[in-house]
């Protein structure tokens, strides 16, 4: 899945995959000489968004001191196209070490057979206090492939200058109230939310907040849902929404990057994790202090909006040529250290049950704990990632705003089927 959150800085970029490789030699007097130090060096892709250059660099340097002759090769990947690189690396005899990947991206990848099986690891991570929606994701046929290494999901965030200049004074408890207040914001040049056509996960969660889904299996054939009424009428208040502020119908949250939109300063509100008020800040500093955070309404004031219960999975490719060295890599990033300072800096909820309480004061990480209790997860199937992959959803949405919604999901829910029905 699309992360969400501040760039990342590329500490190390590679050429390709011919480039990925992991090694590892020998230094001193020779190969084998007895004051030979053996030096590995290990390749780590994590993706763009997801942890600020500050966190890269944190880890980088104290991993390499707390591992003597291991040198990490952290390089950032782009979303766009993905799939298709971790497919091929994962076939290939010069995959990296350890690769950062959706959780809705498990499935395809494990049932490739090109990732280490890490089940007989998960006592020594601390699997018994893994947060079970984040865990699950990554356990394919009783075998855990993914490890989780933390979770998000979407709020709303907002400038208060603008909602002051507005004259509002609370955050909407309801989608009613959501769009009478966002109304009111999308005036005097300013846009009310900045929502572009094809952010498909909000989407998903409107079209659950109806009791509809994106697809269903009746235990031994999929079929798309688009298409039913619940998912129409979840469409339908999408596209009340999305017509109020300027949003582009043809791209997606990424293009351009809603944050740098954000951080002009005339968009009252935005869609996303709670950490991508860290993007909006250090593209205008001004807007420190002026950022705040509500839960995605829902259809009434007693329960928050359906989310889409986002997050990443750290994986071993079997072609990994240090797989020992790439576990305590592993281990290093969803141990208690790591995901403490994550959580902290980025607002995500970390991978254990117990470390909930360290994003505690943080209004961000509050207004994503309320939503969180409505979360929901994209169908459960290994080709699911294929979909995502071909842009069914976000080809159907761009299509339903500007011409005919039925029509249109009646289209997508039968490329939704075909994808998701294909025998591998």
């Amino acid at each position: 899945m699309r992360r969400l959150l501040a760039a990342a800085a590329v500490l190390t970029i590679a050429a390709g995959l011919t480039a990925c490789s992991s090694s590892t030699e020998t230094q001193g007097e020779g190969p084998g000489s007895a004051g030979g130090t053996a030096s590995t060096k290990l390749t780590v892709w994590i993706m763009r968004d997801s942890i600020s250059d500050a966190l890269v660099q944190r880890f980088t340097s104290d991993y390499q001191s707390a591992h003597a002759g291991t040198t990490l090769d952290i390089q950032i990947q782009e979303w766009d196209g993905i799939g298709q690189k971790v497919t091929s690396a994962l076939a290939s005899n010069d995959a990296p070490d350890v690769i950062e990947v959706g959780n809705t991206q498990v499935a395809e990848y494990a049932a490739s057979g090109g990732v280490k099986d890490l089940t007989d690891k998960t006592t020594d991570l601390g699997g018994a206090d893994w947060l079970p929606g984040l865990a699950e994701p990554g356990k394919i046929d009783g075998k855990q492939y993914g490890i989780p290494w933390y979770a998000a999901n979407r709020v709303v965030i907002y400038n208060k200058d603008l909602f002051e200049k507005a004259g509002v004074t609370a955050a909407p408890k309801t989608r009613d109230e959501w769009i009478d207040i966002t109304t009111k914001l999308n005036k005097g040049g300013d846009q009310g939310i900045y929502l572009p056509g094809q952010n498909w996960y909000t989407l998903s969660g409107f079209i659950w907040d109806e009791g509809g889904d994106l697809a269903v299996n009746d235990g031994t054939t999929w079929k798309g849902g688009l298409d039913t009424p619940q998912a129409l009428a979840g469409m339908d208040f999408y596209k009340k929404l999305q017509a109020l502020g300027d949003g582009p119908r043809d791209s997606d949250e990424a293009n351009p990057p809603q944050a740098d939109v954000f951080a002009k300063g005339d968009v009252a509100q935005l869609i996303s994790a709670p950490g991508g008020a860290v993007a909006i800040e250090k593209a205008n500093p001004d807007l420190k202090d002026k950022l705040g955070f509500f839960p995605i309404p829902g259809k009434t004031a007693d329960k928050p909006g359906a989310v889409f219960t986002g997050g990443s999975d750290l994986i071993i490719p079997e072609a990994s040529k240090n797989q020992d060295a790439a576990y305590e890599v592993v281990k290093a990033l969803a141990g208690e250290k790591f995901q403490t300072d994550m959580a902290k800096e980025m607002s995500y909820v970390p991978n254990r049950v117990s470390l909930a309480g360290v994003l505690s004061g943080s209004e961000g990480a509050a207004a994503m704990a309320i939503g969180a209790a409505n979360g929901h997860a994209t169908p459960n199937s290994p080709n699911w990632a294929a979909v995502e992959a071909k842009n069914v959803i976000k080809e159907y949405m761009t299509a339903a705003l500007t011409g005919d919604a039925a029509a249109e999901a009646g289209k997508a829910s039968q490329s939704i089927a075909e994808i998701l029905n294909t025998k591998s």
